[in-house]
C-alpha cells in the first residue's frame, strides 16, 4: 500500500478523530436553540449537502449557518448563528473528542518509516489549535504538531472538499506526482476530493458515513474497518 509513496495525507474529523457524531450533537443543539425540534432531521446529511453547495463561499461554515437560519426561520444573522454553534462546540472540542483507537500508533509508525505526513482538513484553524494545545485526549497520545510536517485547515483554501485544490497545491509545492501520495479519508466528500486529485484513497470506516457506504467503498482504493488493520498493513509493507 505504501510502496512508492512519499506523502501520506490525513483528514481529521471522522478519520483520525471520532468527531462526526459530536458535530451532529452540536448541530442538534444549535437547531434547538433556533427553535426547531431536530429529532427527525438527519443533521449530518443536511450539513454535508449544504456544505457541498456552499464550498465556494468565502466562509462555507458561516454560509452554512446562514442557510440553517433561512431554512428554520431564524431572525439571527449567519454570523450570530455561527457564534452560537462555536460556543456549543467548545466543551466537545476540549474535553470529549479523541483519536479513533490506534490512530496515534499508525501516525508514529508512518513517521518512523520516514513518510511525510500532511494533515489536510476542512476543520477551522481555531479548532485545530484547540486539538493541538488544549485537548489532552489528543496531545497525551500524539500531538499533531509533532507528527505532521504541515497542517492545512479550512482557512488555507478557497474551495473545500470535494474540490482537490489543497492536494494539487501541495503536490506542486513538494514536486510529487499523485502516484506518490496516499490520502486517508472517511467520507464520500473526502474520497471524491482524492479521486479528483488522482490520488489513491484509503478509507477508515466511520459509522456516520454508512448512508453512502456503497459509493465510498466503490471509489476507494483501500478500505479499513479500523486503525489496527492499517497498522498491520503498513508493518507488512516494511
Amino acid at each position: 500500500m505504501l510502496q512508492g509513496k512519499k506523502i501520506i495525507f490525513f483528514d481529521m474529523d471522522g478519520t483520525l478523530i471520532d468527531s462526526v457524531g459530536i458535530w451532529n450533537d452540536v448541530d442538534r443543539a444549535l437547531l434547538t436553540q433556533l427553535g426547531t425540534n431536530p429529532e427527525h432531521i438527519d443533521v449530518q446529511a443536511q450539513r454535508d449537502a449544504m456544505l457541498r453547495e456552499l464550498n465556494e463561499a468565502e466562509n462555507p461554515y458561516v454560509a452554512y449557518c446562514g442557510r440553517l437560519g433561512q431554512k428554520y426561520s431564524s431572525d439571527l444573522s449567519p454570523e450570530e448563528i455561527f457564534h452560537i454553534r462555536y460556543q456549543i462546540a467548545q466543551h466537545y472540542l476540549i474535553h470529549v473528542i479523541d483519536y479513533k483507537p490506534g490512530a496515534e500508533k499508525v501516525l508514529k509508525e508512518m513517521k518512523d518509516q520516514g513518510y511525510l505526513l500532511i494533515l489536510a482538513t476542512t476543520t477551522r484553524r481555531k479548532n485545530m489549535e484547540i486539538y493541538c494545545t488544549q485537548n489532552k485526549n489528543i496531545t497525551a497520545k500524539a500531538s499533531p504538531l509533532d507528527y505532521f510536517t504541515h497542517i492545512y485547515t479550512r482557512e488555507d483554501v478557497k474551495k473545500i472538499k470535494p474540490d482537490p485544490e489543497i492536494y494539487l497545491r501541495i503536490m506542486e509545492k513538494q514536486k510529487v506526482s499523485p502516484e506518490e501520495c496516499l490520502i486517508f479519508e472517511d467520507s464520500l466528500i473526502g474520497v471524491e476530493a482524492a479521486n479528483n486529485a488522482g490520488i489513491e484513497a484509503a478509507v477508515i470506516y466511520d459509522r456516520y458515513s454508512d448512508g453512502q457506504r456503497e459509493e465510498i467503498n466503490a471509489r476507494a482504493t483501500y478500505t479499513f474497518s479500523n486503525f489496527t488493520e492499517v497498522l498491520a498493513a503498513i508493518q507488512k509493507d516494511e
